[in-house]
């Protein structure tokens, strides 16, 4: 059976904003997206972005862009993020779980790709009921909030649960990922990957991301 293509989607938060523009060149050739990560210092103990950064970086590439919004009242950020050129707004659950339906449909109602990303350490079950709602759920292997940290395996786990449930759905891996976490994450049933230091940080950016995608 012919194996699908892993989406890597390569994080700015490890690019140089000095060089913002050069630094998505850098991928633009051999990732199909790009991971753009939104935090407001609440929600995560971190500010990285907003809009005026994204409708920027929509100007430079026509890479999809895939932004992750790690804000409290995500509902409140859809319309702006989407009209700055997001292709897919994922925002997490934790941040306003009684407004999940009315967040997903308010970024469907724009007619772009809805994800749902869970922290470390919620559980599938919390979110079994919007599983088939969503185009992408992110399973997070690190605590959000900054680059850089180790790899939390136990995550996995969450992926082989996610797929039981829905064999359509996108399911996204961010935090730690490298040539062999990646592997893990594939073997369970991922079909995205976001990287940001093994990327950026690399020697040969087209074999790092090639790197990444394993024909399991």
């Amino acid at each position: 059976m012919e194996k699908k293509k892993i989406i890597i989607s390569p994080s700015i938060l490890s690019a140089d904003f000095a060089n913002l523009e050069a630094d998505i060149k850098k991928v633009e050739p051999y990732a199909p997206w790009l991971h753009i990560d939104v935090m407001d210092g609440h929600f995560v103990p971190n500010i990285s972005i907003g809009v005026p950064v994204v409708k920027s970086i929509r100007k430079v590439t026509k890479l999809f862009l895939d932004t992750h919004l790690m804000i409290e009242n995500p509902i409140n950020y859809v319309e702006p993020f989407i009209s700055a050129g997001s292709d897919l707004i994922t925002f997490h659950y934790e941040a306003c779980r009684d407004r999940v339906i009315e967040t997903i449909e308010k970024i469907k109602s724009f007619n772009k790709m809805a994800g749902l990303s869970i922290k470390p350490k919620t559980s599938v079950d919390e979110i079994k009921q919007y599983i088939n709602l969503v185009d992408l759920i992110l399973v997070m292997s690190v605590e959000p909030g900054f680059g850089g940290q180790k790899f939390i395996e136990e995550c996995t786990n969450k992926i082989s649960q996610i797929r039981a449930l829905n064999k359509d759905v996108i399911i996204q891996v961010d935090g730690g990922i490298n040539d062999k976490t990646a592997k893990l994450c594939i073997e369970k049933g991922a079909n995205s990957l976001v990287a940001g230091n093994y990327i950026y940080s690399a020697n040969d950016i087209k074999k790092a991301i090639s790197e990444l995608d394993f024909n399991i």
